[in-house]
């Protein structure tokens, strides 16, 4: 089978929370969790970036490094990636079809004869790029934390340093309704005598990370306590182990500066040793794709799918000159709160148009409008997205699309973006 149908019939599975297949899954496969060293990053905005700017630090100072990141924007390569580049079309098709005979066998070996779906899609393509990494000798690795954290697949691995980036409202339904409840799946990640690095986190949440981390003897760093940044993302000082001025961000936005410490701070933990040079030059060449993106100078996008993310975009927004008329083109998924989203970024724009792109999970536009009647601007369906950017683009105004991270990668592959 090809790799799009193995993945397809993957799909079918759904969301399975849990580790106990993944860990079987793995053992079976020889334990390639175990041949390198392990950044694992977690958070509800944030961690991308983070592990972007870890990946790149490490690259900067010659290692071999695999990243994986979730979800993917354009095509599932994005998720598996060596010293930069997304695995090649031909060595996934390698890997895809080496780990589903091994899956196949696994099941029948030691899985009940009627267990249709013994790995979810999201759990395969995890252990793809634990064994790609494996395959190809990385010096170390750098893992995003799918969801939550404490079933994450990504959580079978023991790593070297964990971090929490940030924690806010998504994916309530699966992770709990308030801050503590979604910290605690969130502290999942923590390990016993690992060390964990935490962004700037609500009161609530901290209390619990700071529970579960003294609870599993791992040693923590909080940020404004043990280390901290100040500035902007043209030039910042970071203060932890070492203190460094002048850094400058390849990433766009001044709350990247936040990410960016708990980035450093991450690696000083981990004991893994970097120069100052590779510091420097990791951070300005680090790219994170569709997060605050100018696709084109009139076409800004940026994954921003829940309120946390959307205020973000909202502050980036206010510190650009108002000089031409905004508008916001939003899509969303069945499960994200879109109406808090487009609260966050009314007032920066002139008008909404509500689009969908073609995934299972995208609201109709018709939908999406109807949520936010009573916004303080505009709201008109525009129908699929290749029509509705169409329409919105005249060469003058500022489009911004946003919403989901799955209408980004559209809107990407529309205009033909590199993949990465």
């Amino acid at each position: 089978m090809s790799t799009e149908v193995i993945l397809q019939e993957l799909a079918q599975a759904g969301v399975r929370l849990g580790l106990s297949r993944m860990r079987a899954f793995l053992d079976h496969l020889g334990g390639p969790d175990h041949r390198y060293p392990i950044l694992h990053v977690g958070g509800t905005n944030g961690k991308g970036s983070a592990c972007r700017m870890l990946a790149a630090i490490l690259g900067a100072q010659g290692q071999r490094v695999g990243l994986h990141t979730s979800p993917h924007l354009q095509v599932v390569n994005e998720r598996i990636i060596v010293d930069g580049r997304p695995v090649g079309d031909v060595d996934l098709d390698g890997l895809v079809a080496r780990l589903d005979a091994a899956r196949a066998l696994w099941a029948k070996q030691a899985l009940p004869a009627d267990e249709p779906f013994p790995l979810t899609y999201f759990e395969f393509t995890v252990a793809c790029a634990f064994q790609h990494f494996a395959d190809r000798a990385v010096d170390s690795a750098v893992f995003e934390v799918g969801m939550g954290g404490r079933l994450d697949a990504t959580n079978v691995c023991t790593p070297v340093s964990t971090a929490i980036v940030s924690i806010g409202l998504d994916h309530c339904d699966e992770l709990g309704r308030d801050h503590a409840a979604i910290a605690g799946e969130k502290g999942g990640i923590i390990k016993s005598g690992v060390p964990v690095v935490v962004g700037p986190l609500p009161a609530a949440a901290l209390q619990v990370i700071r529970t579960i981390a003294a609870e599993r003897g791992a040693p923590i760093s909080v940020f404004g306590e043990d280390y901290e940044a100040f500035g902007a993302a043209g030039s910042f000082r970071y203060r932890g182990r070492r203190e460094l001025g002048g850094l400058v961000l390849g990433l766009v936005g001044d709350h990247q500066v936040l990410n960016a410490a708990v980035a450093l701070r991450t690696l000083e933990a981990s004991g893994i040793e970097v120069t100052e040079e590779a510091l420097r030059e990791g951070l300005a060449r680090a790219r994170n794709p569709g997060r605050l993106e100018w696709l084109a100078p009139d076409l800004l996008v940026d994954g921003a799918h829940n309120p946390d993310g959307a205020n973000t975009l909202a502050a980036y927004l206010s510190r650009l000159p108002h000089d031409r008329k905004r508008t916001l083109l939003l899509g969303s998924g069945t499960d994200k709160d879109v109406r808090g989203v487009a609260t966050a970024l009314a007032p920066h724009v002139d008008r909404v148009y509500t689009t969908a792109c073609d995934h299972p999970k995208a609201r109709s536009p018709w939908s999406v409008a109807a949520e936010l009647e009573g916004l303080s601007v505009p709201v008109s369906p525009a129908g699929p997205l290749a029509d509705a950017l169409s329409a919105c683009r005249n060469g003058r105004d500022l489009v911004i699309v946003a919403g989901s991270l799955y209408l980004v990668g559209a809107v990407r592959s529309l205009l033909g973006a590199e993949v990465g």
